[in-house]
């Protein structure tokens, strides 16, 4: 079987997945897939979850830029190489690159978490900070590459990163034979193109859907365009798959032997990080988090039994905070609200009392004093409460307004 891309790239086939496999061997870690209870009630079937957050760098990354590192010719691996990135193919590269005896620029921009930054530079990268989002920062690396004669190392428009990504492919199989439909965050789509390569081929009856965040779906009008176009301005938590255009060369593989690409929402991957941290007890980015989204969102759509491949864990603390907070809300177990209190004491301690009743979690408590919409007697008070669900949210509300409370969300 092969594949014939545009460009001045060679097709992919099953035996560059294979050979990439045993590149790898020694290299990359056999990543555990763990089964998931909560998932497999919701689906109806048996849901595993290909847990690519514990790779070495904590992403799928390291696959395939070791095996296009492997490849260059002793003159190319003498000019180095270069990548751009804000956080997984930067270390994916810088590790490769050290493991190789390459030496690696890599450019991030400004605004990078310092998490990612430094631990790109632990695996040997020269980082560079540039530009403050990844189109300047990419132009940067570019122009090295052009300046210096260092190799540039794209993180997905390329047959050897798509041949070492596809390598997670043949581990499903292998640790799930019985696998019926395999789930997976889509970027640019070197991680789902490679994995179709290698699944088609050996198991054509799986099918491969892949998931995008709703502000950040390029593949969608490019597979109905029949040619990669991009999205202007992509937004979306899930940097791993924030991606404005899909390549050419995953592009036609993608449109060959993908059977489906969905879309999810901030509401849906922000869900999702929670679950997988609750109740997988696993660290997901929410790039990673995304085919767990899809599973949460259309669960009766997924054939079983299901692997969703988590393919990063590298989440800024920050992020997670904020994405917790927002995952918390969106299932319910998050109240935030306002309501006026009269300024005199004891107020706000009544008010705690009924709450405490009502058996809701005080996290934080706001006054305001100054707001012109307030009486010369009035405060305002912010709350943010933790509850149990929806329900218990409904429950509280009720209690509020039982006791004369007017409450805004």
């Amino acid at each position: 079987m092969s594949f014939r891309t545009t460009g001045p790239f060679h097709p992919v086939i099953l035996d560059d997945v294979r050979g990439a496999q045993k590149m790898l061997s020694g290299v990359a870690r056999l990543t555990p897939m763990e089964g998931s209870r909560h998932l497999s009630g919701l689906v109806g079937a048996p849901v595993h979850l290909k847990c690519e957050n514990l790779q070495r760098t904590g992403s799928f990354k390291l696959r395939g830029a070791y095996v296009r590192i492997s490849g260059l010719r002793p003159e190319e691996r003498a000019a180095g190489v270069v990548a751009a990135s804000a956080g997984n193919h930067a270390q994916g590269v810088a590790l490769a690159s050290s493991l190789l005896g390459v030496h690696s620029t890599v450019f991030m921009p400004k605004g990078a978490p310092l998490p990612k930054v430094a631990a790109t530079r632990d695996y040997g990268a020269d980082v560079r900070l540039h530009g403050h989002v990844v189109d300047e920062t990419l132009a940067a690396a570019q122009e090295y590459a052009h300046e210096t004669g260092a190799v540039f190392i794209h993180p997905f428009d390329h047959p050897d990163i798509i041949a070492g990504q596809g390598t997670v492919g043949l581990e499903i199989l292998e640790q799930c034979p019985e696998v019926r439909t395999i789930v997976v965050g889509v970027g640019g789509g070197g991680l789902v193109a490679g994995i179709a390569v290698a699944v088609k081929a050996l198991r054509p009856d799986v099918k491969l859907i892949g998931v995008q965040a709703e502000g950040s779906a390029a593949y969608p009008p490019s597979l109905a365009a029949g040619r990669p176009v991009s999205v202007e301005s992509p937004v979306t938590m899930a940097d791993g798959i924030k991606v404005g255009r899909p390549g050419d060369v995953p592009f036609a593989l993608v449109e060959e032997l993908v059977d489906d690409v969905r879309t999810v929402s901030e509401d849906a991957l922000a869900s999702a990080l929670l679950l997988c941290l609750e109740r997988a007890k696993l660290v997901v980015e929410p790039a990673g988090a995304s085919p767990v989204a899809a599973l949460l969102t259309d669960p009766e759509v997924f054939e079983g039994p299901v692997v969703a491949v988590l393919s990063g864990g590298n989440v800024d603390p920050l992020l997670m905070q904020r994405v917790l907070r927002h995952g918390m809300a969106a299932a319910g177990r998050y109240l935030s609200l306002r309501l006026p209190l009269p300024d005199r004491p004891g107020a706000l301690a009544t008010l705690l009392g009924v709450l405490s009743v009502a058996d809701a979690n005080v996290l934080d408590v706001g006054h305001v004093r100054t707001d012109p919409r307030l009486g010369l007697t009035e405060v305002e008070v912010e709350l943010h409460l933790e509850t149990k669900g929806p329900e218990h949210c409904a429950e509280v509300a009720a209690a509020l307004r039982d006791a004369g409370y007017h409450a805004a969300g």
